[in-house]
């Protein structure tokens, strides 16, 4: 019976096709927990496809890879949320730090 996937370019075409299907829902994360989630999810993504590419489908270093890109991702997703913004009242209004 024929794999699924056959050639190593059909493998590699498979990664970024998960990998950037794995992306688009979490565009619109600003939270520190919601780009560490996502952050952790694109990594062990990329890191499983990078390990079973380099290994030849081993689960040992695909698992490895998985680990090391969502410890990695959770972390930079984490470190590069957008601070929230501060409010504060001046009178009756509502003005956002930004402008004063």
């Amino acid at each position: 019976m024929i794999g699924l996937v056959t050639e190593r370019s059909s493998v590699k075409r498979l990664v970024l096709i998960v990998a950037l299907a794995g992306t688009l829902p979490l565009a619109g994360c600003y939270t520190p927990g919601e780009r560490a989630a996502g952050g952790a999810i694109i990594g062990g993504l990329g890191g499983a496809g990078i390990g079973a590419l380099a290994s030849g489908g081993l689960a040992g270093p695909t698992l490895a890879g998985a680990a090391v890109g969502a410890a990695g991702g959770a972390i930079i997703g984490a470190v590069t949320a957008p601070r929230p913004r501060s409010w504060r009242h001046r009178g009756r209004a509502r003005h956002h730090s930004r402008y004063f």
